[in-house]
């Protein structure tokens, strides 16, 4: 396969936010694109529109807002890569709307939170924070009252995907008893429990832990009415989603003692950048852990979504691939040699492959391969068409009706 591309990579601007692992930057610069910049820190809305106007690539990992407005005053960007487990940051419909891949890393810093994880339930069973927190002052509370060992405990995780099925797997090696429980069937590991409902893991378990997903149903999904019905000495980790947890309702149930001691990753609001202010209201709750989003903040984890997230857009650049995309239709592309390769997004609506075909047709050129995939709003054709007839082929498609974009990569 040619290693020219339609835009030569040296103008390919890759921009990088938020501290991502350098292993981004060394994948695109040995991938041979060195117009790469790495930003510390995230862009509020206004300083993103004026960014991004040369941005052709973009980087980003939480904190990081792509509003609508972002979106379509970013014209030339092809591609967004979220380089974390979530994609809520970015606006999905708009982003497809512009015909922009976004992509992200779903399952790189799993082993990183099912680890931290672990490590909570042990030092909140042990009450590790407030002896923590006494011998700091100076006060010596060796005793034994209400410290347990996690083994033989029983785990309630509520979301069992890639972290809460790696949870299982680590709290079963420990000799935790592990239930868990999923709005969709999913196969136990190990000897875990399927559970019927959220009630039936509260009302069994001694430590709960949550792993869902960022969506509406989600959105207080722990709210009053749920935690009141905790027993006393239960306890309760959060490093899903900060929305998921009403803290004030956990805050009243630690205050009454009945809720023992909680672990929360993640908060409804949280501070920007390193070093901005940090209030909630478990600050200074006894055996309680606060940690700043860091759940999959390892090096080992940053390191491998950097790879994860680089891999997926250079493969999008350099070969159309949009497998694990959320926003364009997905493909996997063969490679091939000899041909051009034009990749065009349009508008899902009747009678936009009829015309692509029609027009192939009459400039007569020799088709060598064509892949199509759709979703609700946008269709993605990928042609492999001989490369004396590819600039051609491609201004004639961008003529088509209902296009997004299109363009040649060999």
């Amino acid at each position: 396969m040619s290693q020219h591309t339609s835009f030569p990579k040296e103008k390919i601007k890759v921009l990088l936010l938020e501290s991502i692992s350098p292993s981004a930057k060394d994948a695109f610069e040995k991938a041979g694109y060195t117009d790469v910049e790495i930003l510390t820190g995230a862009l509020n809305e206004d300083e993103l529109l004026e960014t991004l106007r040369e941005v052709r690539v973009l980087g980003i990992r939480s904190k990081t807002q792509l509003t609508e407005k972002v979106l379509q005053a970013a014209d030339k960007l092809m591609a967004v890569g979220c380089f974390c487990i979530g994609t809520n940051q970015v606006n999905l419909e708009s982003a497809t709307d512009q015909g922009i891949a976004v992509f992200n890393a779903p399952f790189s810093n799993t082993r990183s939170v099912a680890e931290l994880v672990i490590a909570s339930a042990i030092m909140l069973i042990r009450k590790i924070p407030e002896k923590n927190e006494a011998a700091h002052k100076g006060v010596w509370l060796k005793e034994s009252t209400d410290s347990h060992e996690i083994r033989g405990k029983k785990l309630g995780i509520i979301g069992y995907g890639h972290i809460g099925s790696q949870v299982s797997v680590l709290a079963e090696s420990l000799g935790l008893e592990v239930y868990y429980y999923d709005i969709e069937s999913k196969l136990p590991l190990g000897n875990a429990n399927a559970a019927d409902s959220l009630t039936d893991i509260i009302n069994t378990c001694d430590i709960i832990t949550l792993h869902v997903p960022a969506l509406p149903s989600t959105v207080n999904l722990f709210n009053a009415d749920v935690i009141g019905k905790f027993r006393k000495g239960q306890y309760l980790i959060n490093m899903s989603r900060g929305n998921v947890v009403d803290i004030d309702a956990l805050k009243n149930s630690l205050d009454q003692g009945i809720i023992a001691g909680a672990a929360i990753d993640v908060f409804p609001k949280e501070p920007k950048i390193v070093g901005d202010p940090f209030v909630s209201p478990l600050q200074n709750v006894p055996n309680v852990i606060l940690t700043p989003h860091i759940g999959g903040s390892t090096e080992e984890a940053q390191w491998n979504i950097g790879l994860d997230v680089s891999g997926k857009l250079i493969k999008y650049l350099e070969t159309g691939s949009t497998l694990g995309s959320h926003s364009l239709p997905e493909l996997s592309l063969p490679t091939v040699e000899n041909t051009n390769r034009i990749l065009h997004i349009h508008e899902n609506v009747p009678g936009v492959l009829s015309e692509i075909n029609r027009r192939i047709s009459d400039l007569q050129v020799n088709i060598l391969g064509q892949f199509l995939s759709t979703n609700a709003k946008v269709g993605y054709v990928v042609l492999d068409v001989s490369t004396q007839m590819g600039d051609e082929t491609l201004e004639t498609l961008k003529a088509v009706p209902h296009t997004i974009n299109a363009r040649i990569l060999y």
